[in-house]
């Protein structure tokens, strides 16, 4: 298969969150059929539609060559890893990590939809993998610049 850039939202609030996120971004250098080209600085960001600490939040440019839901069950596998749980929706988390985008694909499958159906709502997405890739287009969205504006009071800051 060819190499796919994709990129991986990261976030943690419970435990040593700081240290769960630059844990889950070498555990992502690690993984097989994929190589870390980068990772956004961490960022510092209240719960949204959510309750609990603040979190710590990131994003990971990866290149690929694992197919798109066989690299979301390798996510999933280092979220349990760190002890993730999943009692309710957006409950506090000791590791969550995001398949934002996969190359220009757009996936609507029964376990996966890429781009993220919410990455141009939050700005623990946006800032950070803006901080990457200023040019980025979201597939069927546009360029994710333009979403900056919408989430402006949304608080947000760099570690």
């Amino acid at each position: 298969m060819a190499q796919v850039t994709a990129y991986i939202g990261i976030g943690a609030n419970l435990g040593d969150a700081r240290a769960n996120v630059l844990e889950a971004i070498a555990r992502l250098a690690r993984l097989p059929g994929a190589t870390l080209v980068e990772a956004s600085p961490s960022y510092r960001t209240a719960p949204i539609d959510a309750s609990g600490d603040d979190y710590i939040n990131a994003v990971a440019r990866i290149s690929t060559t694992l197919p798109a839901e066989e690299l979301l069950r390798a996510l999933h596998a280092i979220e349990a890893q760190h002890g993730r749980e999943r009692p309710y929706r957006n409950a506090p988390r000791t590791l969550d990590l995001d398949l934002l985008l996969y190359g220009e694909e757009q996936i609507a499958s029964a376990t996966l939809t890429v781009p993220h159906p919410r990455m141009t709502e939050r700005a623990f997405v946006l800032v950070p993998l803006l901080a990457l890739m200023p040019s980025i287009t979201v597939p069927g969205k546009g360029a994710a610049s333009d979403y900056l504006a919408s989430v402006a009071g949304q608080a947000i800051s760099k570690l």
